[in-house]
C-alpha cells in the first residue's frame, strides 16, 4: 500500500484586512516578533544564533517565558509528565476532546529564533485574542509547546509528541544518552518533570481521540518556495516521511607516517565512499521528493597524524512515498557492507527511526481554507519538507499546518527570518481556524 505522511500546508502570502463580520481579533505581527526576539534570548550561543537544548538551564528558562506568556493570556496551565506544556483556553464542554495546536522551542546548535518557536508563541497570541474577543469555544482549545522536537540532547526528534501519540518505547528511550552519560529520565527529573519509571512518564504523556479531537500547527516553511511567490497551481499531498539511520565502519587505525598505503583499512574513506553512494542512491530513485543527508560524522581518533580507526555517520532519509523510502532504506544498509566489503573495515548499521506515514485531516484543511478566504489572503497546498510534531499529532486526530514565508527559504541557522507581517497572517489564520474546529458555545459567533 502506497502511504504518505500528508500534512496539508497552506501559504500566506498579500492579503487584504477584511476580519470577518462576526469576529473581530486584535493580533499584532509586531508584538509576536518582539516575543519571538525576546525568545531567542535564552540560548546558550551569543545572538542572533540561538542554541537552547533540551533540560538545559535555557530550555528552562525558555519554558518560564512561555508559562507567563499563557498566564498573561489568561489560559490555564497544565504541564505533562514529559514536560510538554499546555495553555488551555476553556471551553463550555470541557470533558470534549479538544482542538490543538503549538509546536516546539528547543533548538539546534547556531540555529534561529523562528523554527518551531512561531508555532507556541503564535498559538497563543491567537488563543489571547479569541478569549479578548469574547470568544467561547464549545470545546477546549489548547496552545502546546511540545518537549524537544530537535534531536540534539538524546538523539531522538519529537520525542513529546510522540509520547502524546503512544510512539515512544520506554525500553528504547532508556537505552539513550547524551554526551554526558545522562539518561533521559534522570534529565527530565532534574528539571522538574519525569516519573518513578519510563513507563510511568510516558503514560502520563499520552493523548488519545477522546482527548484531542484536532490539531493545526503554524511554523515557518523552511524552504524557498512561498519567498518566490511560485504560483497557486503548486500543490502537494504529502509530508516527508522521515527514516534516521546509523551506520559506523571500523578499520584497524595506525601512525599516519609509518602505515604504508597499501597497508590501511582507513574508516573515514569507507564513509567518505559510502556518503558518496548514498548521493547515487538517492538520485537514482529520479525523484525530487525523495531526499538523503548523512548529517553526523564523527572521526576517531581524530588525530592529524593518525589514520582514521572508526568513522561514526547518522544518515537522514525522506520521502513522501514510504515504499519508495523504505526500498532506499534498505539499498542504503546494503551499500555500506558492499563499501566496507571493498575497502577491508568493518560495519554496524542499525534504523534509529522509520517513521509511519499519516493522511491530512480534511475538516481541518476545510477550516484552514475557509479561514484564508475569509481573510482574503493568497494560498497554495504544499508538500511539508521537514520534520514537525504534526507527524506524530496526526495519529492521535486529524492534523494539518499553516506555512508563512521565511526569508530566502532559510532555517536552522542564525539568520532565519519572518517577517512581522507575515507572522500576522498566520497568527490570523490560525485563530479564526482554531474558532472553527473548536465551534462557539453561543450564536453569537457562529457565522465567522
Amino acid at each position: 500500500m502506497r502511504l504518505f505522511l500528508a500534512v496539508v500546508l497552506l501559504a500566506l502570502a498579500t492579503a487584504s484586512c477584511c476580519q470577518g463580520a462576526e469576529l473581530s481579533l486584535d493580533i499584532s505581527g509586531q508584538k509576536v516578533y518582539d516575543q519571538l526576539i525576546e525568545l531567542a534570548k535564552f540560548s546558550d550561543d551569543a545572538n542572533p544564533a540561538v542554541t537552547r537544548i533540551l533540560f538545559t538551564d535555557q530550555d528552562l528558562n525558555a519554558r518560564a517565558f512561555v508559562k507567563q506568556l499563557m498566564r498573561d493570556a489568561g489560559l490555564v496551565i497544565r504541564e505533562d509528565t514529559i514536560g510538554n506544556i499546555y495553555g488551555i483556553l476553556e471551553g463550555q464542554d470541557a470533558q470534549a476532546p479538544a482542538v490543538g495546536t503549538g509546536s516546539h522551542c528547543d533548538a539546534i546548535p547556531l540555529a534561529g529564533a523562528f523554527d518551531g518557536t512561531l508555532g507556541v508563541i503564535g498559538g497563543i497570541a491567537a488563543l489571547k485574542a479569541l478569549k479578548e474577543a469574547g470568544f467561547v469555544p464549545k470545546v477546549p482549545i489548547e496552545a502546546i509547546m511540545f518537549t524537544s522536537e530537535e534531536p540534539t540532547r538524546f538523539g531522538l526528534s519529537c520525542s513529546g509528541s510522540r509520547a502524546i501519540a503512544g510512539m515512544l518505547d520506554g525500553d528504547y528511550l532508556s537505552t539513550l544518552r547524551d554526551v554526558n552519560g545522562s539518561d533521559y529520565l534522570a534529565a527530565a527529573q532534574r528539571a522538574g518533570y519525569g516519573a518513578d519509571t519510563y513507563e510511568a512518564m510516558l503514560r502520563g504523556a499520552r493523548l488519545t481521540d477522546k482527548d484531542l479531537g484536532a490539531f493545526v500547527e503554524l511554523h515557518i516553511e523552511q524552504g524557498p518556495l512561498l519567498g518566490e511567490g511560485r504560483a497557486g497551481d503548486w500543490r502537494g499531498d504529502g509530508h516527508r516521511g522521515p527514516a534516521a539511520l546509523a551506520v559506523t565502519f571500523y578499520g584497524d587505525g595506525g601512525h599516519a607516517g609509518a602505515l604504508l598505503m597499501p597497508y590501511r583499512n582507513d574508516a573515514s574513506l569507507a564513509a567518505s565512499e559510502f556518503a558518496l553512494e548514498l548521493e547515487r542512491l538517492v538520485l537514482a530513485t529520479e525523484s525530487i521528493d525523495t531526499v538523503g543527508t548523512v548529517g553526523r560524522w564523527e572521526v576517531s581518533p581524530n588525530a592529524v597524524n593518525s589514520v582514521p580507526r572508526e568513522a561514526a555517520l547518522e544518515i537522514d532519509i525522506r520521502d513522501i512515498d514510504a515504499d519508495r523510502r523504505d526500498r532506499l532504506v534498505a539499498d542504503v544498509l546494503e551499500a555500506a557492507k558492499k563499501v566496507a566489503e571493498r575497502r577491508k573495515v568493518r560495519v554496524t548499521s542499525r534504523i534509529i527511526n522509520q517513521d509511519p506515514p499519516a493522511i491530512s485531516g480534511k475538516a481541518v484543511v476545510d477550516a484552514i481554507s475557509a479561514s484564508v478566504e475569509e481573510l482574503s489572503y493568497s494560498s497554495k497546498h504544499m508538500v511539508s519538507r521537514a520534520y514537525h510534531d504534526s507527524t506524530f499529532m496526526a495519529q492521535v486526530a486529524p492534523t494539518a499546518m499553516v506555512f508563512v514565508p521565511c526569508h530566502n527559504g532559510w532555517s536552522h541557522r542564525p539568520d532565519e527570518h519572518a517577517t512581522p507581517e507575515d507572522i500576522e497572517r498566520g497568527v490570523r489564520v490560525l485563530a479564526l481556524t482554531l474558532a472553527r474546529l473548536a465551534g462557539a458555545a453561543s450564536g453569537e459567533h457562529s457565522e465567522l
